[in-house]
């Protein structure tokens, strides 16, 4: 896939905002297996994000195949690639980050300025051999090596996509008719179907460099047919290359792969050529008129406060009523519902039962917000008498049940059939009403974990430097993870305000005891069971896993002591 620069294209309506922590800033292109998008790491570094297209993703196998060739990539390191540095196969979609190359593809360069020099072509060529080594290092085959495949730096040409090919093929998309790859640039052996092995990415390597000498594909243009027949059975004409080139291609394009070059020699002929401009430094001058100015490269986006997640309560918020508010009472909650009730009342007539339904459901959430953030409850509309009645459901029941125990007494505080005190505080008479109390939230802000800290859900204070707690932070999974040996996870995908109950039910039916990072951006909420019963939820609000060994997590964390039930 295309990363270039030769314009950074806005974001669309359709893009998303965030993929797998990077957040993204513009458009860079896009290829047989996606969309490219422009981010950086939490340092500012410029990355390239590519998102799979659906109908990969959809692929199981294509899933399978992603997953092993992005574990392997992560292992290429050298000076004519383009770093892996993260990626998630298991993501929706699924996507993977590379160092960012800040300069425009071969084939938009000589589609700009032409054929290049023969110097050009020298470095071009032993740059290129020398990032095949790396990644043939690693048991990679590119198999898709091609012009658009080679960025030019200042420096020198970076390979992407190393790799990416051998999990595309076989998928539905590519059965389909979609085509994974150019014909004009494809080998012998790939067009006859026979196995690819490292000499087939010389030979895309003679392909790539004749593309840059003269300025167009080796095997001519026409139908994909016409092409790939050209490549199987004929000869390629090496006459229009340079005099000086031609011994070196003839060595790269043997039809048979054991006739072929290898990178090391690619690299040493090369050098031999270019005699004591190799070792004299002189690529840099030659890659800057060819690359051209360098284009600014957008800044990175601000991080803001994300607009929906509702953060947990500070514990200094459930000591005292907020802005001199008092708590609301048993009667104030009855009011609520009261007026629950008048609405519905005057409604029952025709087509408005549609705009009672909505007015209900705007006060319900209204009043919940309002019970969390003031008195510290759960964010559930239900009374304690309804939830110890129906604590399986969430959110709770209907009031029936607690309207029916108080008719009686509605008009006075004390009503026994409330199983209330006149001061609003349960009674010692053991009834359900009152024995239904949920444990109150306690609030943490912005817990840290990283490779020397952890949480524990027990203590007062939950945040502890070492790995006493259960609850750990580690990064040798890719993308990073949580995971406790007594402490189950459950990542709420798409929940903003995930309320107690809604914890509670999920837990109870999960046995997994790590949950994976590499999708989670800020606001991406995770519910938490410890041992003792004690349910967190975890709000990420930083992450930052490009560098492993740097890796951290930062979010607020609210606690509820022995809720499970």
């Amino acid at each position: 896939m295309n990363q270039a620069t030769g314009a950074f294209q806005p974001l669309r309506a359709d893009d998303p905002p965030v993929v797998g922590g990077y957040r993204l800033a513009a458009r860079l292109g896009a290829g047989g297996m996606g969309q490219v998008y422009l981010s950086h790491t939490q340092g500012g570094r410029p990355v390239a994000v590519k998102v799979v297209r659906p109908e990969l993703a959809d692929d199981p196998g294509f899933r399978r195949r992603f997953g092993r060739e992005i574990e392997a990539a992560r292992q290429v390191r050298g000076a004519y690639t383009a770093e892996l540095i993260d990626a998630d196969a298991d993501g929706v979609p699924p996507w993977l980050a590379t160092l960012y190359v800040p300069g425009p593809s071969l084939t938009e360069a000589v589609t700009r300025r032409g054929p290049l020099p023969v110097p050009a072509v020298l470095w071009l060529m032993a740059g290129v051999a020398e990032a095949l080594q790396a990644i043939h290092a690693e048991g990679i085959v590119h198999r898709d090596l091609k012009p658009s495949n080679v960025l030019l730096a200042a420096d020198g040409p970076r390979v992407i996509d190393f790799g990416i090919a051998l999990a595309v093929d076989g998928t539905s998309y590519t059965a389909t008719g979609g085509t994974i790859g150019t014909p004009a640039f494809m080998t012998p052996e790939q067009a006859s179907g026979d196995e690819t092995t490292a000499a087939t990415d010389v030979f895309a390597l003679g392909q790539t460099a004749a593309f840059a000498a003269l300025g167009r594909p080796l095997y001519g243009s026409g139908s994909a047919v016409n092409m790939l027949y050209r490549i199987v059975h004929c000869e390629p004409d090496l006459s229009l290359l340079p005099q000086v080139l031609r011994p070196l291609f003839a060595r790269c394009l043997a039809a048979d792969p054991a006739q072929r070059a290898t990178p090391a020699e690619v690299v040493q002929w090369c050098r031999q050529r270019l005699g004591a401009d190799a070792d004299g430094g002189g690529g840099p001058a030659v890659w800057r008129e060819v690359a051209g100015p360098q284009a600014v490269v957008p800044a990175p986006v601000a991080e803001s406060t994300p607009a929906y997640p509702q953060p947990p309560v500070p514990a200094q918020a459930l000591a005292q009523p907020r802005f001199g508010e008092p708590q609301p009472t048993r009667e104030q909650r009855r009011s609520r519902r009261r007026r629950g009730a008048l609405i519905t009342a005057a409604g029952v007539t025709g087509g408005a039962l549609l705009v009672v339904a909505l007015a209900w459901s705007v006060m319900d959430v209204r009043d919940r917000i309002g019970d969390r953030v003031a008195a510290g409850a759960t964010a559930s509309a239900t009374s304690p008498a309804a939830r110890s009645s129906s604590a399986s459901v969430p959110g709770g029941s209907s009031d029936s049940s607690s309207e029916a125990s108080g008719s009686s007494g509605e008009a006075g505080d004390g009503a026994s059939g409330d199983g209330a005190s006149g001061d609003g505080a349960p009674s010692s008479s053991g009834s359900s009403s009152g024995s239904g109390q949920e444990p109150r939230p306690q609030g943490f802000v912005l817990m840290r974990l990283d490779a020397k800290s952890s949480l524990s859900l027990s203590g007062s204070d939950p945040q502890l430097e070492g790995p006493e707690g259960d609850v750990r932070f580690g990064c040798k999974s890719v993308g990073c993870e949580l995971w406790g040996e007594e402490t189950v996870f459950i990542q709420m995908f798409g929940a903003h305000g995930t309320t107690l109950d809604e914890c509670r039910l999920l837990l109870g039916s999960t046995t997994r005891h790590s949950v994976k990072l590499a999708a989670a951006a800020a606001g991406t909420e995770i519910c938490m069971k410890d041992a003792e019963g004690n349910i967190g939820l975890y709000v990420i609000q930083t992450k930052s896993t490009a560098i492993p060994d740097l890796a951290f997590l930062q979010g607020d964390l609210t606690v509820w002591r022995g809720a499970a039930r």
